[in-house]
């Protein structure tokens, strides 16, 4: 009869076994100084990542971004996948060899020792199992030609307690073997007893039934499920990180074809807007790119033209300037002028003075070329024209004046509106009034000007000529003039100071002849209320 005592085995709960870690020191409170360092660190840490992102391109960004989060996925349904079936493969193993030693320990042949130790473990179906008895003494007993399974302590209480309940645990060693231990409730028939134990089982003695298998066959498939695993997260990052650089590099083709148009502009000023295809967020930035070249284009023709025409503009007054100060300057060598002749001289200087400093200001005024007002505030539109009305009357004081005003509340700038306003009045004042007509002898007006001002509509009526059906389209163009205009005082520059102002405030001006007779103009703003600040 083979026999042993009861070994200790180093156990698990329910996995194989590792080596027992040394216990942590109790945790000491981190000292002042310490964790400013570990903050310090971690700051330095966060730092240092943030400025090595952003060094990467966008391209490269994607193609990291891809291949963390394909990383991430894999590593998550790996790990899980891997619990899920060692857990299983565990809970299986358990309820086999329960249900085994239990139906074993029912059916009383491996719990006769006679069987046990003398029948081969083929014979029984045990090829693959190690089986064994401890009784509640310690006594250990097992096949002769076959390994004793591990047997200790808890074993040793299920012999001792006769309880239902099985033990299970896993025993090895370091990189060596390891063994599910079983151990259920038995009585067992002595070798000498057996006759006996079949006629009175009060011969049975209790104990316990240990059947032990190994683990090497599970840790084997955990093995390679793990290689498996890691193989195929592998070649899953590597696939997103391809992936992720194709689909950077394709979605990015657009946005590199944006840069080099943009870079082209730069460097030749060539506002040709590109082509767009598609209407993703890309094409939809180029497609807000080729509006930015179309404006930019558009502001710098308007600013061509601006400058072209005002050194047209200004070089009609600067020469009668030179010419009126080379004629002065020449009868000052020859005795000089008669009084009223250097008077008149002098008179026709300032005047055209006047004049260039009216059109310096004027081009002043359009050469901003900003698209709405900035330093906008709340205005009373009638206190404007009212104020304007006062100004112009001043300087033309042969006219009959018909003004209707009411209250209209808006956002804008009171010195544009002012200006503008003014042009207006200013213009219907000048064509109101006949050529070389300044007052009748009767006292009665030379023409009459009306001002209404309804509901933000401000309307100013002449008692002129009237505009040429040719001539209206172009009324507002910078530095038109009309055949009848040419012989009078002006720039061309007022009405387009009048759209523009109208423009930047959110409204409009469009011009017509009057039903009567003469030119009405009509300005339109937006309610303050549903002005946007």
């Amino acid at each position: 009869m083979s026999q042993q005592h009861p070994q200790d085995f180093p156990s698990y709960a329910d996995g194989p076994q590792q080596p027992a870690a040394p216990q942590p020191a109790p945790a000491q409170p981190v000292a002042n100084g310490n964790g400013n360092r570990v903050a310090a660190t971690a700051a330095r840490t966060q730092t240092w990542w943030n400025e090595t992102l952003h060094k990467l391109s966008l391209h490269a960004r994607v193609t990291l971004l891809a291949a963390v989060a394909v990383g991430l996925a894999v590593a998550i349904v790996s790990v899980a996948a891997y619990v899920t079936v060692r857990q299983q493969m565990y809970q299986n193993l358990d309820n086999s060899l329960v249900l085994r030693a239990s139906q074993a320990a029912q059916k009383g042949v491996l719990t006769n020792l006679d069987n046990l130790q003398n029948i081969p473990p083929d014979a029984l179906g045990l090829s693959d199992i190690q089986v064994g008895i401890i009784a509640q003494d310690g006594e250990t007993f097992g096949a002769r030609r076959s390994t004793l399974p591990p047997m200790g302590q808890q074993e040793l209480e299920v012999a001792q307690s006769q309880t239902t309940d099985a033990s299970l645990r896993t025993v090895g060693v370091r990189n060596g073997p390891h063994f599910r231990v079983i151990a259920v409730a038995a009585r067992y028939c002595p070798a000498e007893s057996t006759e006996a134990c079949q006629s009175d089982s009060r011969f049975l003695q209790p104990g316990a039934l240990v059947v032990a298998q190994s683990l090497g066959p599970i840790d084997q498939t955990l093995h390679n499920l793990g290689i498996v695993l890691w193989a195929f997260g592998l070649i899953g990052v590597i696939g997103a990180a391809l992936a992720g650089n194709a689909v950077a590099r394709s979605g990015l083709r657009p946005l590199a074809r944006l840069t080099g148009a943009a870079e082209h502009v730069a460097a030749t000023e060539d506002l040709k807007p590109i082509p767009v295809a598609g209407t993703d967020e890309i094409s939809r930035l180029a497609v807000a790119f080729n509006a930015m070249l179309g404006a930019l284009a558009q502001s710098r023709d308007r600013q061509r033209r601006l400058v072209g025409d005002a050194g047209h503009e200004l070089r009609t007054p600067l020469t009668s300037v030179r010419t009126n100060l080379d004629l002065l300057a020449q009868a000052d060598k020859r005795g000089g002028l008669r009084p009223e002749d250097r008077q008149q001289l002098l008179d026709d200087v300032r005047a055209q003075m006047d004049e260039l400093t009216q059109l310096i200001g004027d081009l002043t005024e359009l050469a901003r070329d900003t698209p709405q007002v900035r330093n906008a505030e709340l205005i009373e539109l009638s206190n404007v024209v009212q104020d304007a009305v006062i100004k112009v009357r001043r300087r033309a004081p042969g006219l009959e004046w018909d003004v209707q005003l009411t209250p209209f509340p808006v956002w804008g700038d009171e010195r544009l509106l002012g200006r503008a306003v003014t042009n207006l009045l200013d213009n219907a004042a000048k064509y109101s009034v006949p050529d070389g007509a300044e007052q009748r002898n009767d006292g009665q007006p030379v023409g009459h000007v009306t001002v209404r001002l309804l509901d933000g509509v401000l309307t100013v009526t002449d008692s002129g000529p009237g505009i040429a059906e040719a001539d209206l389209p172009h009324v507002f163009d910078r530095f038109y003039r009309s055949s009848e205009a040419r012989g009078r005082p002006g720039s061309g520059l007022g009405l387009a100071i009048v759209k523009h102002a109208a423009e930047q405030h959110g409204g409009m001006i469009y011009a017509r002849n009057a039903p009567g007779a003469g030119a009405q103009f009509t300005l339109w703003l937006p309610h303050a209320a549903t002005q946007t600040r």
